[in-house]
This record gives structure tokens, sequence and C-alpha cells, in this order.
């Protein structure tokens, strides 16, 4: 018995055309992985051995999956007939449709998502699923320099964006420019059979183990906020982020009490003030680690932390990476 999975790839304006093509490449692929391996599984020795290799058997074991992949334009997603299994959102390149997607598209998901589809963004794409509405008081991500930008369009969703990828059952998400790879290898393991992603990321020469998108991102802190006052303690921080810094200190430059000064500091950035400094000096030990060989106690002095300790745990808290496992991963 075969089962076909329907996937509908959205090319808007501006859609990464490496990830829509991409796409259709992986889970052409895929459909190659799965066909030779259901010739595998005929042989009872084989099919005991396979068996005894998985965690457990999956609900698709009797059946050969197959993914069938249509992409289409926005204008034409209200004429494509039967319904789709699942709607991929791929990344955006440039341009703003993300922004302003189309009433037909917005519409098209809505209405494939309340008879069953599974919605599907990778990047940019989030923000045409969140225009549904349909992302209100759920989780998902997006590329970490995106998520200032979706936190004021969409303060009813959660947003995760350390996190590379959410799967949140009906609908998933991916954060940067390439996780539509993460994406579709996530589809792929979904359903059919865990060695199933196993073998296509081995086919494909990617890391099919676990990531986090705070591996990747880097603290870009917000200055157009409007508040002269918390400017002014940014810029001091910015300058002096490897010298002993306390809330009073910082409430003083701006003549406020340090409860004053705590609330309005943190409308303005998002973030509290230790939390923001904590930030601003990981981003400056990734930048030591990524071009120097200075080692981990001579960075963390420079940064303003007293012991590598408390800064080895900080800096996994903020990462989710040691600092030697940072610097082995990216240098």
């Amino acid at each position: 018995m075969t089962k076909s999975l329907r996937i509908i790839i959205i090319d808007y304006p501006n859609a990464l055309q490496s990830a829509v093509q991409g796409l259709k490449e992986l889970f052409f692929i895929a459909n190659q992985i799965i066909k030779e391996d259901g010739i595998v599984r005929k042989d009872p020795v084989a099919r005991k051995d396979l068996i005894a290799r998985e965690d457990r058997i999956s609900r698709n074991d009797q059946v050969d999956m197959q993914f069938t992949v249509e992409v289409l334009q926005p204008e034409d997603v209200l004429n494509s007939g039967s319904r789709s299994d699942l709607i991929i959102l791929p990344p955006n390149l440039t341009g703003n449709y993300f922004n302003k997607p189309s009433e037909e598209l917005l519409a098209f998901l809505s209405k494939s998502h309340q008879h069953g589809s599974i919605l599907c963004s990778a990047c940019a794409g989030a923000f045409i699923i969140a225009k549904t509405g349909l992302l209100d008081d759920r989780l998902a991500t997006t590329h970490w320099q995106l998520a200032n930008q979706f936190n004021q369009q969409f303060p009813k969703v959660s947003l995760q964006i350390e996190s590379l990828l959410i799967n949140d059952g009906d609908i998933i998400s991916a954060g940067g420019l390439m996780s539509w790879i993460d994406l579709g290898l996530e589809i792929v393991a979904q359903f059919t059979r865990p060695h199933i992603m196993r073998t296509l990321g081995k086919y494909l020469i990617v890391d099919t183990g676990k990531r986090e998108q705070r591996y990747y991102g880097s603290f870009t802190p917000i200055f157009n906020h409007g508040n002269q006052s918390i400017l002014q303690v940014q810029h001091y921080i910015q300058a002096n982020y490897n010298q002993t810094l306390n809330i009073s200190e910082l409430a003083n430059l701006t003549h406020m009490s340090d409860r004053t000064f705590l609330r309005q500091f943190t409308s303005a950035t998002t973030l509290k003030p230790l939390l923001y400094i904590q930030k601003v000096r990981v981003q400056k030990a990734c930048e030591l680690l990524e071009s120097t060989t200075q080692s981990i106690e001579l960075i963390a002095l420079s940064i303003g932390y007293d012991n590598a300790s408390s800064f080895r745990k900080v800096f996994a808290k903020l990462i989710g990476l040691s600092p030697s496992a940072f610097r082995a991963r990216f240098v």
C-alpha cells in the first residue's frame, strides 16, 4: 500500500528560490530512499534487523509513503484543487511581501488549516502564517534578526527565537534562511521512520542532530526606542561592559529612582538591565572566541567577569553551548 502526502510550497514574490527548489529535491530524494527501504523491508531477515534498530515501529510501517510536491504562486492557490496535507511558506530573500501577503493567500491558509492541513514556515514565512491569526497564543520561531519586528507586529505570539525549529503539531516553524533543510528533515522524520530521515541527512551531508538558533545569533540592541535617558545608559554599557555595573549606578546616570529606571529600561529595550549587560558581554565573548586564541579565563576577565566559572554558566545559558564548544564549532 502506498500513501501519498501532498505538499504545497508557496512561491510568493521574492521567496528564496534555493528553498523552493531545494525542498522539492529534498522530498524527491526522500522518495527514492523510501522506495529503496521498502525493497529492503520485504526481506524478512533485513526487516527483523531494521525493526530491532528502531525505538518503535512507525505508524507508517506497513505503508510505502511518497511525497507529492506542488509549487504554487499566491494568485493560484484558490484554484489548487484537492486538499493538501502540508503547506510550506519558505524564507524571504528580498522585498516586503511577507509583511503584506495577499488576502487570497491568507484565506487559503486559514481554510486549509481548518480542513486539516499542517502549516509550515521557514524564516520570514512565519510572518505570513502569523497574519492569519492562527499563531496567536501559540509557540513559533523565525530568523533571529527579525525577532523585534515580529514581536512588535504579533505580540500575542509566543516567539521562541532561540529555537531553530518548533513543531507545534498543526503548525511547524523554523528559524533562519537555511532552516528549510531542518524543516524538510522534520517532515520526513514525522511522516516516515526515523532512520529514513537519518539516511537522508547522510546523503545530503547535513547535521541531523539537535541544534538551536541561538548558536548562530548575535545580540543587536534596540537603540531607536526614543527614550534618550535609556539610550545614554545603553551607550554607557557599551563602553564600560568590562567594568562592574549595578542598577543604582546606571539609575544615577538618568537621575531616576532604581524602580523607575528598571521599568523604563525594560520597556525601551525589552530586557531587564542585568540580562542586557549579560548579552552585551557574551556577544563580545563570542567575537573574541572566533577572532582570537585567548584562553577562556582571559576572555572572561576582559569582559567583566572575575572568574571563568561564572562566565561559563552565563555563556551556556544564553548561547546553549559552553565557550569551548562554541569555539570548536565555529572556529
